[in-house]
């Protein structure tokens, strides 16, 4: 079973991409379980078409200590395994903690069962807090991808997770798999993207290209292989899915210097 870590700036399209991934994963005949690592619970909104899953914590909250794995986890497009972990009340705690309390749940219940090949967890945003590091912090997730852009601000959260993944997997066996572009049609942004990985020691594991096709198939709470698999965007996430899969590239990554970054930005034209 392979526990894969998906990072990246807020907004960037994580879980958009997550999901499109999986659903080519499932297509290709992998049994696979989504863990939202996300408070706003919607990694697997795609996959559930559009279901609002309630979320481990909201399921504690209301059913107290005592429940089944069924009460967590629905199934969701081709038999994907859903879990959404959810965050706490608006204004109290700390949201990373559904993290925690989730993947030591469903470890509890049996939900990492030996037919899984793939667990995926969407992780919110940048590496800011205990909770949000979990999958790293305590070897949960072995494999950790980083969704970006040619967007300075996509770049500079790439850079700050991989200081995060590289603190952690000193200590443990956590390794950078690898960038996936997720475009903004950024001028020069797969020059920029390949350079950047270099510079990490990784690689660039896909450039997925901006298609307004990806929004037709959200609006229709689908991911595009379930709303129209003939589409051409289909097939670039199917390209994602098997370099994923037969990705054997995992590096502890060597983030860039704040200068170095941004020189960087300037000798692709991002910065001037």
């Amino acid at each position: 079973m392979r526990q894969v870590a998906i990072y990246g700036k807020g907004g960037i399209g994580k879980s958009t991409t997550t999901q499109n991934t999986v659903a080519a994963l499932v297509e290709m005949g992998k049994h696979v379980m989504v863990v939202g690592c996300d408070p706003k619970a919607d990694s697997t909104r795609l996959l559930l078409h559009g279901l609002n899953q309630k979320t481990v914590l909201d399921t504690l909250r209301d059913e107290g200590e005592d429940i089944d794995l069924e009460d967590i986890m629905r199934d969701g497009y081709g038999g994907t395994k859903c879990v959404e972990s959810g965050g706490p009340e608006p204004g109290v705690g700390c949201a990373g903690r559904g993290i925690i309390t989730s993947i030591n749940m469903l470890e509890s219940l049996g939900a990492y069962t030996e037919d899984l090949n793939y667990v995926f967890y969407d992780v919110l945003g940048d590496v800011v807090c205990g909770g949000f590091a979990m999958p790293i912090r305590e070897g949960k997730a072995q494999e950790i991808y980083i969704v970006a852009s040619g967007e300075m601000m996509a770049l500079y959260a790439a850079n700050n997770i991989s200081k995060g993944i590289r603190k952690y997997a000193l200590t443990g066996g956590v390794r950078l798999g690898g960038i996936i572009c997720n475009s903004r049609n950024v001028d020069n942004e797969l020059d920029l993207l390949t350079a950047f990985a270099r510079e990490l020691g990784s690689q660039l594991i896909h450039f997925v290209p901006r298609d307004n096709m990806v929004q037709r198939a959200e609006i229709n709470k689908k991911t595009v292989i379930d709303f129209d698999p003939s589409q051409p965007q289909a097939d670039e996430y199917r390209t994602l899915a098997r370099n994923m899969d037969n990705n054997d590239m995992f590096i502890i990554p060597e983030p860039m210097t704040q200068e170095r970054l941004e020189e960087m930005l300037m000798t692709h034209g991002i910065l001037d």
